[in-house]
């Protein structure tokens, strides 16, 4: 990155900046193929998707994962 492009972006606010992080990954997120998986990431994903799919309730909603999270701190 440039050192003026850097600037340019260090002077946006930083909910301005969060936006500009949404912006390029959602840019990111519309072509997953660009993103490569290895072998072992795309096993792991399957084998996630395997499971939710044998018991979607298995897990938590993010609002408990949160929670626990913030009490532990």
């Amino acid at each position: 990155m440039s050192s003026i492009a850097k600037v340019d972006i260090l002077s946006l606010s930083v909910p301005e900046r969060i936006l500009l992080v949404e912006d390029i990954w959602d840019s990111i997120a519309e072509i997953p193929e660009a993103v490569p998986l290895t072998a072992a990431q795309k096993q792991e994903l399957d084998s996630r998707l395997d499971a939710y799919h044998r018991d979607p309730h298995a897990g938590s909603p993010w609002s408990e994962v949160r929670e626990r999270i913030l009490r532990r701190a």
